[in-house]
């Protein structure tokens, strides 16, 4: 599958909203999207591309030496080819290229998928947020990766 990278533009947002609500119980709406692309200074998203079509997204906000990831998501079409790990390599190179130190996120203890891919990516759970999503009072799992420059 030749997939390319890019910054997020207006003209993604349709289809990022599409795989939000697609993959996520209490996805964001257009108007988040639009707030993190053209207001939210720390925001920094990419889109996955194949053939022409948005397939997957992520971003983070980079607070001083830190990368928070907010988002991580693939169409469901496009679902155990890779695409997420990609992702996230693209997501952590570029936090890296703007000086981030370290990176971190929260995972729902349930996604078994994405702790396995987080962990084989050097993620390692450092705490617990109780009952922080809000659809069904889940906890959140907070992953850190403490070198972003030991990554390749």
């Amino acid at each position: 599958m030749n997939v390319s990278f890019c910054d997020m533009r207006a003209d993604h947002i349709n289809m990022v909203a599409e795989i939000e609500r697609l993959s996520f119980a209490n996805p964001w709406p257009v108007q988040t999207l639009e707030f993190e692309l053209f207001y939210n200074e720390l925001a920094h998203y990419v889109v996955a591309v194949v053939d022409g079509k948005v397939v997957g997204y992520g971003g983070f906000w980079m607070v001083l030496d830190d990368a928070h990831v907010t988002n991580v998501a693939v169409h469901p079409d496009y679902r155990g080819k890779g695409l997420g790990r990609r992702l996230m390599l693209e997501i952590m190179r570029r936090a890296r290229e703007l000086g981030a130190l370290r990176m971190t996120l929260e995972v729902r203890p349930s996604n078994t998928i994405a702790r396995k891919m987080y962990n084989d990516l050097g993620f390692v759970e450092r705490g617990r947020r109780p009952r922080y999503y809000q659809n069904n009072q889940e906890d959140a799992i907070i992953m850190w990766k403490d070198d972003l420059r030991a990554f390749q």
